[in-house]
């Protein structure tokens, strides 16, 4: 079953693109927010609904980073998440989690039902299952966990119209699917409409600070602006110090052709990490969607075209695909203590913020964090401020993953600059790059910057392009289109 020869997300190849011009002008606004996925677009929208003055800025299109290259799930049930934040934070704070992640599916739910948004809204049950009888314990702990949580679970031992067998499904009514692109596109089109500035293809180089941080453009112009909200998934600011506390994690997905799809969504709580749902093909028929294959962003020998035979070959296997339509990955942050980060960018910001760190999770939490913000930036009070705060310090919580993390950047960025034959390097802070043959990309392993063949920025946090002289002609090794 041949592969597509490019990768390109579903949701980005079936929604519209705007168009919008990069900015040209200094500008000037109340808040500046930088990106334009649901995090940024959902501030936005927030600010502006309170009499704020906006301007949105984002390096590529509205919708087409992160957002716009997920699974598409809008769901409170995370893996193995409240068993997690129950031992680190108490009941209380996986209660506050789930509380977080409910009412941000219920603020995009009033979103599409308010503004009339066209985004294949489904509300469908969401489901975690086990492969192994170790998993199903953990499973069972985690049910537990959620349940205390208040989350109304369910657990089964019935795989149902999985076909193949599992030996425990978690269960949660009442979730939700999309098409997460189009989502953001018509968010833009209202704020749009309403007379906030929006701007595509603009990188930010620069955020001062002060009571008007003014934000630079690699073209040249500025914005002047009361407050700044950087949500570009990763903060490419170094002054924040999120860089040790955040880990980029890069996980595939395919749409595929198949006779039998599923109903509910699912992922695996173990390995092989198995995501799936289904999706409209637009033809009165059904897509499903496989993810999975995860691994740390640009690790050696990590990024090849096998992670998608793989997926391709599950479909094929389990329920009959026949065609591979399309094919995408994204990067995930993960965080040292399993929680996002929304707030302040340093302990001494007044005026500038930040939303990192989504776990996998990125629609309802990004949609917290981005209402989180501007109630923040609005003088509001919100009851999960403390929760996801920059500032919050978890050193026991943390340890192991910081302490991880600290030695892989450390390894590579003395280690690389030891190496006679370094790749390319990241303009970010100097790690070198490897290739990844799936996606025909460079990719950074300290922080998960991605350029193209060319040397372009994909992903930040770099913001500049690698210098011509470093690169080289990389091998491509077999295409992915044979598998």
């Amino acid at each position: 079953m041949p592969l597509p020869g490019k990768p390109v997300s579903l949701w980005i190849d079936t929604s519209d693109r705007l168009g919008l011009p990069p900015l040209e002008r200094d500008a000037e606004a109340d808040a500046c927010v930088l990106g334009a996925g649901i995090t940024g677009l959902t501030a936005a929208l927030e600010l502006h609904r309170a009499g704020r003055s906006v301007v949105v800025l984002d390096m590529h299109e509205v919708g087409a980073g992160v957002t716009g290259h997920t699974t598409a799930k809008l769901q409170a049930l995370h893996g193995t998440v409240y068993d997690q934040l129950r031992r680190r934070f108490g009941r209380d704070g996986a209660a506050r989690y789930a509380a977080m992640n409910l009412e941000a599916l219920d603020y995009v739910a009033a979103q599409v039902r308010d503004l009339g948004i066209d985004c294949a809204w489904r509300r469908k049950p969401a489901a975690v299952f086990a492969w192994t009888a170790k998993e199903a314990e953990e499973l069972e702990a985690e049910g537990e966990a959620a349940r205390a949580a208040g989350l109304p679970v369910r657990l089964t031992d019935d795989a149902g119209e999985l076909p193949f067998p599992v030996q425990r499904v978690l269960w949660l009514d009442d979730q939700a699917e999309l098409q997460a692109r189009a989502y953001c596109v018509a968010l833009a089109r209202h704020l749009l409409a309403e007379g906030v500035a929006i701007h595509e293809q603009t990188t930010a180089t620069h955020v001062g600070e002060g009571s008007a941080p003014v934000v630079r453009t690699a073209g040249g112009a500025t914005v002047r602006a009361r407050d700044v909200v950087v949500a570009t998934h990763y903060p490419f600011l170094d002054r924040g110090v999120l860089f040790p506390r955040l880990t980029p994690k890069r996980s595939y997905a395919l749409a595929v052709r198949a006779p039998r799809v599923v109903e509910g969504m699912y992922i695996s709580v173990g390995a092989p990490t198995r995501s799936l749902r289904a999706h409209p093909d637009g033809r009165g028929g059904e897509l499903l969607i496989v993810g999975g294959e995860g691994h740390n962003a640009g690790e050696e020998g990590d990024t090849t075209p096998e992670r998608y035979r793989r997926l391709a070959a599950f479909a094929r296997e389990h329920f009959g695909a026949t065609e591979v339509t399309h094919r995408w990955s994204a990067h995930d942050m993960q965080t040292a203590d399993g929680l996002p980060y929304a707030g302040r960018l340093t302990p001494l910001s007044r005026h500038v913020w930040v939303a990192t760190g989504y776990r996998k999770w990125g629609l309802t939490n990004g949609t917290a964090c981005g209402r989180l913000l501007a109630r923040r930036i609005t003088g509001q009070e919100d009851p999960f401020a403390s929760l996801v705060d920059t500032t919050r310090f978890t050193p026991l919580r943390s340890a192991p993953g910081l302490l991880k993390e600290g030695a892989k950047d450390a390894r590579h960025m003395v280690g690389d600059r030891l190496r006679k034959d370094a790749g390319p390097r990241c303009t970010h802070l100097g790690c070198r790059t490897l290739w990844n043959a799936a996606e025909e990309t460079w990719d950074c392993p300290c922080h998960g910057s991605r350029f193209a063949v060319d040397g372009s920025v994909l992903q930040g946090p770099a913001v500049r392009p690698i210098p011509a002289e470093q690169l080289k002609t990389p091998d491509r090794g077999s295409s992915v289109s044979d598998g």
